[in-house]
């Protein structure tokens, strides 16, 4: 299942909005959101998915680059009105300094909308079972165009990951999901195992610009972001 749709309607209406598609793949997501109305630029770090989207032709009215998402982004403070960011984030081991750096091209009050591999999966699935509370990493194969590519993902648990979005700038939008324990989860694995959650599904904003060390809004800006369960297998898919 593509993750296109949740992705599309977090969004929302995007008509006239400058947004950056952060890891585009083979376009599919750009290309919805150009149909959308909005001036979509595309980065990935991979020069395939660059020959693939152009041979869709989506380079005749997107903005299209190779640039990896762990180097600094060559884009001007506050270039963009979204970024959006498509079951990529989990590829990259301290998410920190990409996170900054996404924080920095958005406007202020700008919007990242992300997706990742939902902690629990790896819990689920790998043998031995891996420490839910440490941040470990797990790879298999990916085909593409019959070429098996070796993938590798970094689990890290849900609080670390809500922390490192409230640590690169961004606000709470919603409540998020509360701290669970080791028993809990060794408790409910069956249960996971058989029913084994799909994306999680991540909305936040930039913090306001601050003036004399506080928020231009009232209120303190918290921890967390707004984040759901989709329905989709983990996994990395070409058609987003």
């Amino acid at each position: 299942m593509s993750d296109r749709p949740a992705m599309l309607a977090l969004a929302k209406d995007v008509a006239g909005r400058r947004i950056l598609d952060a890891g585009y793949g083979s376009g599919s997501l750009s290309a919805a959101l150009r149909d959308g109305g909005a001036v979509v630029t595309g980065i990935d770090a991979s020069a395939g998915m660059l020959a693939l989207a152009r041979r869709r032709r989506l380079d005749d009215d997107v903005a299209l680059h190779v640039v990896d998402l762990s180097d600094r982004l060559p884009y001007a403070d506050g270039a963009f009105d979204d970024v959006v960011a498509s079951l990529v984030l989990h590829y990259l081991e301290d998410r920190g300094p990409t996170l900054a750096d996404l924080r920095r091209v958005l406007r202020p009050g700008g919007r990242l909308i992300a997706s990742v591999n939902h902690p629990f999966v790896a819990y689920t699935i790998q043998d031995p079972r891996p420490d839910y509370f440490a941040t470990t990493s797990y790879t298999f194969d990916w085909t593409f165009n019959g070429q098996s590519v070796p993938m590798r993902f970094w689990r890290k648990p849900l609080h670390a990951m809500t922390d490192a979005f409230t640590a690169a700038g961004f606000r709470q939008l919603l409540q998020g999901t509360g701290q669970v324990t080791e028993v809990e989860i060794a408790e409910n694995r069956q249960a996971l195992r058989q029913r084994a959650p799909g994306p999680l599904h991540i909305r936040a904003r930039g913090r306001s610009p601050r003036i004399g060390g506080l928020p231009r809004t009232g209120g303190a800006a918290g921890a967390g972001a707004a984040a759901g369960a989709g329905t989709r297998r983990a996994g990395r898919s070409a058609d987003r």
